[in-house]
């Protein structure tokens, strides 16, 4: 058997971090297997799915790097197969009409209440004559669901979960006005989709007990079951908005790595030993969904930074160009010139260490590009004295004619402070406040190594103008 499984969002707005890690493990689980990862847009609630979601969701599985196989699903689109099917379980004596009108369903749910019974429907068109219908009234077509024994659901995440069939009435599949039902429709499409492993959150092990009752009743085959655990805060609270970024488009925006993020949400609910950094080759390798634990996964968004950290660490500089760039121009309101972006990527191996995310490393670099004079801040201002201005100004002539390198520019700054008695901190660091604007930054030969003779000089003589003297 091939294996086939999809990922169903409903397209109601963001991509949700709980739903990413159900698509990864679906399209995990689909690639360890050597089969099929389809994607299907449950947009059949029409008053909540918007076209903004759907392209969110497309928008974040392709950032997340998950492609599914073959073409986008939308749910919408196969109302019409959804209702034949349901008309073939009515002609086949599996569903019935049910007349029942809104006031009278909720006649119903008053009376058990007050006598304390089930609020499930109580099967009152059941086996009623179907002439017996009142005149004019639409009916809702309901599914004969089993009234005795139990139902069982096998899942590789769960194990073995029984309700008994008291407990499920006969639910609706098609509606009055003839739309399906969220159950219906989800049946409909898993079969027509040949799906043989439905992997998702466990909110929904309720749905899989009445999604088998249609499966049987259609004499189809009931695919098999995974219901990992939602996702919690911190606190072991369901996450939510107070904990943090819910959306992927939230995380990619803070500044994270798609194999960061891939990365640490496989690892929540999932492990392979003590290995916390796993590639991608090694989590198809690896993945399966029996290995997936029952409880809740807690979300450590400090575990994501650092693991994002190892990330950017191990990027090639090119494409951390390309990613902060963009990030760089808008805080800048200008484009960056060939000039600066050479720059750029001559400073990012001095920068990556010192990065946890892309805003971090983008915030990092900004003194690379910034016009002169550059702006200092309060720390930077308080190492810039007249008399290290003074000291700066003295030692610009040597610089000038210095080998550009940072050993090189190093040893001229050496020998500068032991000629004038002082220790090399206190050269360096006016130097650094001067070039970076800021009290702290890569190793300051560095820097100067990168931003070139030139520009070195001139922020130099911007913040010691020659004429102040020694």
């Amino acid at each position: 058997m091939s294996v086939v499984v999809r990922f169903a969002p409903s397209p109601t707005g963001f991509l949700h971090i709980g739903g990413a890690r159900t698509a990864l493990f679906n399209w995990l689980f689909a690639k360890h297997h050597g089969g099929s990862f389809l994607l299907r847009i449950e947009d059949t609630d029409r008053q909540r799915s918007t076209k903004e979601a759907v392209d969110a969701i497309i928008d974040g599985l392709k950032w997340l790097e998950l492609q599914w196989d073959g073409e986008i699903v939308m749910q919408s689109e196969r109302a019409a197969r959804h209702a034949d099917v349901a008309r073939e379980l009515l002609a086949s004596g599996n569903a019935y009409n049910c007349y029942c009108t809104p006031e009278e369903l909720e006649a119903m749910r008053a009376r058990a209440r007050a006598e304390g019974r089930s609020k499930l429907y109580d099967g009152t068109w059941r086996d009623r004559d179907p002439r017996e219908a009142p005149p004019g009234v639409k009916p809702a077509i309901r599914l004969k669901a089993p009234q005795s024994g139990e139902t069982i659901v096998n899942d590789h995440v769960q194990g073995t979960v029984r309700v008994a069939n008291e407990q499920l009435d006969d639910l609706i599949i098609l509606r009055s006005d003839g739309t399906p039902t969220y159950n219906f429709s989800v049946v409909v499409d898993d079969h027509d989709m040949a799906i043989t492993h439905v992997i998702r959150g466990d909110d929904h092990l309720n749905n899989a007990f009445r999604q088998i009752h249609i499966y049987r009743a259609l004499g189809w085959t009931v695919p098999e079951f995974a219901h990992v655990p939602l996702i919690h805060g911190p606190d072991g609270a369901k996450l939510s908005k107070r904990h943090g970024a819910l959306g992927v488009d939230a995380y990619r925006e803070m500044g994270y790595l798609p194999e960061a993020l891939r990365n640490y949400l496989l690892r929540l609910g999932w492990s392979h030993g003590d290995d916390e950094i796993i590639s991608t080759d090694q989590s198809i390798r690896w993945f399966d969904i029996d290995a997936v634990g029952r409880a809740a996964a807690r979300f450590d968004f400090a575990k994501l930074a650092n693991l994002n950290g190892h990330y950017i660490r191990q990027a090639e500089d090119e494409r951390l160009l390309d990613l902060i760039v963009p990030r760089l121009e808008h805080t800048l309101g200008r484009a960056l010139d060939e000039v600066e972006r050479t720059r750029l990527r001559a400073a990012l191996p001095g920068l990556k260490p010192r990065a946890k995310t892309l805003v971090e490393l983008a915030d990092q670099a900004r003194f690379y590009v910034e016009k002169r004079p550059l702006p200092i801040d309060d720390k930077a201002a308080v190492l810039l004295t007249p008399e290290t201005r003074a000291r700066i100004a003295a030692l610009a002539p040597a610089l000038a004619t210095a080998r550009w390198q940072a050993p090189a520019l190093e040893e001229v700054v050496r020998g500068f402070a032991e000629a004038n008695g002082v220790k090399l901190g206190a050269v360096a660091q006016p130097l650094r406040a001067a070039l970076v604007g800021a009290t702290a930054s890569p190793p300051i030969f560095e820097v100067m190594e990168v931003l070139g003779r030139e520009e070195t000089l001139a922020r130099l003589g911007d913040a010691a103008p020659a004429q102040q003297g020694v």
